[in-house]
């Protein structure tokens, strides 16, 4: 079922040694001088404009970070509506991109078409007699990105990550993770009821009377329920080890013989001897619930999960369905113009093509010389503050200092483009063309299967604003989105850039060496490089983590999730600590002239305060604190803040202060 993926990650890029003299001076505004700045320094930064600003009715928030990506979208949406005007050659990303774009905004065909594109699709369930014929449909759909219980993918091998291997994960719930089901709260009993009537009108839309339609609608959330009582919690799944587990397709096919694997992996088109089961749990759960439940009622259940997988290419009805769930979960007012939702479909399904307009039209060669540079600056920072570890023994620094160098950059865009020739676009077919596009995705990825990987791939489009660290590879990558304001200015002052795409930087580069992170070696395999000592003495340090942010109170009892937001929470600590040390070998951090009236120093943290300058909706901070592995924004200011020496000489942060940590007590890992 569509479930909201939050992706959201930190990004990065330095500034180099420059007189300030020499380039334009940001100026600082909006301080709210009312606030003391150890009281709370992300409102102290950002109370003013956090008063006055106003979250755009079909956003859920706005400001910087994940919601940059709506402007982005903005710029896309120029991109393609130019292309799709033009005269352009056959076969060519712009006829593609152009055509696709126009099928999309032809509204009239698509409401005329209501739910004709998946009546065959809802025909051959109706011809399922038996599990064999279940799993035959399932297979099927899952090569066009219907999936609903069984989640194929293709990836590294946690444990030789030169090798590409097959995985399967759980899936089968289409609220966002399994805890939505048990909980009994009222936001959450909200969630629940708002699904089950999302899937009742899918019913409606579809035909069945109102008595049916609920009836109907219970049958699948109950599926759902059972499915759910098997999937490992959010925190699970962080454990890497605990979610790797390879094993033979004989041993496999015989422990879930209702299954049947050998004729499943066929089916998929997935020639292999063996696979990584991420959570087995789920398909021991699976094999028993695909005899104990009756073909019928997965029936019921499949054709609620193929017509909300299609929502979005279906009529007008079936697309306000959809948001009038989603409004629930998200807070979100009113939904996104046809246009940013066209940009945003593009961007999935042919983002490399879109990516490669975006870049010849925003990105220059120089920004990405620029960024390089600033990454590799943070990088000696970094290796600087591991050799001053009193922590960790000499053995273990060499360890991590290989392994910092050993981490591959990624900067604006990939050096090959991804071909799109086998997609087919045709103008007035956006269904189709949607299928298709996700048809050859598949198939892209299935070529992957038992081969090399290809460490050139990326993971993301170059026109999204965001930033990511790859362990299997230890790469970290930006693209080409990220390398704007408020992250970075070319003509910002060093203090500004440092505190900004800097610490993002910083952030990127300490995933290497979070919980997670710090499981992999060099070359991306998961294998200790640590002594039995020193790890104990790292996973007491990330515990003192965890016991801190779970203080952190976002809505009324609703605390941030220590555990589950570790690693981010450790990447954004070292993050700030390993930027201002790369700040502080520039000239103007070794200076201390005022600009604006604030010393380097206290810019370098304001900028950290502002490129986390957030506004949510209350019920998508909910959702947030639920599933993001990410602090909110307010805490990824304050709590690094707290535990960043400096930054109490900045401001003079005193006991008292509600900020204030005592020196003893503060955390510092990397």
């Amino acid at each position: 079922m569509k479930k909201s993926l939050i992706l959201f990650a930190a990004l990065l890029s330095l500034a180099a040694c420059t007189n300030t003299s020499d380039k334009n001076v940001a100026d600082i505004q909006g301080i709210d001088s009312s606030i003391k700045p150890g009281d709370n320094f992300f409102m102290y930064v950002n109370k003013k404009w956090y008063d006055t600003a106003q979250i755009p009715p079909s956003q859920a928030g706005v400001g910087a970070y994940m919601f940059m990506n709506y402007p982005q979208r903005l710029r896309l949406q120029g991109i393609l509506d130019s292309v799709s005007k033009a005269n352009n050659t056959a076969g060519s990303i712009e006829q593609k991109l152009g055509d696709f774009y126009a099928s999309g905004m032809d509204t009239i065909t698509i409401n005329n078409r209501g739910y004709d594109p998946v009546k065959p699709i809802l025909t051959r369930i109706d011809s399922i007699s038996d599990v064999a014929s279940l799993l035959k449909f399932v297979t099927a759909e899952a090569k066009t990105n219907n999936t609903s219980i069984i989640a194929f993918g293709v990836g590294p091998d946690n444990k030789n990550s030169d090798l590409n291997i097959a995985h399967i994960s759980q899936t089968g719930i289409g609220l966002p993770e399994r805890d939505y089901y048990f909980r009994t709260d009222a936001p959450s009993v909200a969630v629940q009821q708002a699904y089950k009537v999302y899937l009742a009108t899918l019913f409606e839309l579809t035909g069945s009377d109102t008595s049916t339609s609920t009836k109907d609608a219970d049958i699948v959330y109950n599926i759902d329920k059972q499915l759910a009582s098997s999937h490992k919690t959010n925190i699970e799944l962080r454990d890497v080890n605990a979610n790797y587990n390879k094993m033979p397709v004989t041993d496999l096919a015989k422990r879930q013989p209702n299954i049947g694997w050998v004729n499943v992996l066929n089916d998929l088109g997935a020639k292999t001897d063996s696979i990584d089961v991420s959570q087995p749990t789920y398909y021991d759960k699976l094999n028993a619930v695909l005899k104990t439940i009756p073909i019928s009622e997965w029936k019921i259940y499949l054709k609620a999960y193929t017509i909300s997988a299609y929502t979005d290419m279906l009529s007008k009805p079936f697309v306000d369905a959809a948001f009038e769930f989603s409004k629930v979960l998200s807070g979100q007012a009113v939904q996104k113009t046809r246009g940013e939702i066209m940009a945003s479909t593009i961007d999935q399904s042919l983002g490399e093509a879109l990516g490669q307009l975006y870049v010849k039209k925003y990105f220059t060669e120089d920004a990405k010389k620029r960024a390089l540079d600033l990454v590799n600056n943070l990088q000696k920072a970094f290796a600087a503050r591991i050799d001053k570890l009193d922590w960790m023994s000499d053995s273990t620094k060499q360890k991590a200092k290989e392994k910092l160098f050993a981490i591959t950059k990624k900067i604006g865009y990939p050096d090959k483009w991804r071909d799109y020739s086998n997609v087919t676009v045709v103008k007035d077919k956006y269904f189709e063309n949607v299928v298709s596009a996700a048809s050859d995705n598949y198939q892209f990825q299935l070529a992957k299967l038992n081969k090399p990987v290809d460490r050139t791939e990326w993971f993301t489009t170059p026109s999204t604003v965001t930033a990511y660290y790859n362990p299997y590879a230890n790469e970290i990558v930006f693209p080409a989105a990220i390398l704007q304001s408020p992250y970075f200015d070319n003509n910002a002052d060093d203090a500004l850039n440092y505190g900004g795409i800097g610490m993002v930087i910083g952030h990127e580069m300490t995933h290497a060496f979070d919980d997670q992170g710090a499981q992999f070696d060099k070359n991306g395999n998961v294998e200790n490089w640590w002594t039995k000592d020193d790890y104990t003495k790292f996973k007491a340090k990330t515990q003192q983590v965890v016991d801190l942010y779970n203080t952190f109170t976002v809505l009324d009892t609703v605390h941030i999730k220590g555990a589950m937001t570790l690693g981010e929470n450790t990447a954004d600590i070292g993050g700030v600590a390993i930027a201002y040390d790369a700040f502080k070998m520039t000239k103007e951090g070794q200076d201390s002239t005022k600009i604006g009236g604030f010393t380097p120093d206290q810019r370098f943290y304001i900028s950290v305060a502002r490129i986390w300058r957030v506004k949510m909706k209350d019920e998508f901070m909910r959702l947030w604190v639920n599933n993001n592995p990410h602090s909110l924004p307010m805490w990824r200011v304050n709590g690094p803040l707290m535990n960043a020496p400096h930054f109490y000489d900045a401001f003079n942060v005193q006991p008292g202060d509600k900020m204030y940590v005592p020196e003893d007590k503060r955390i510092q890992i990397w």
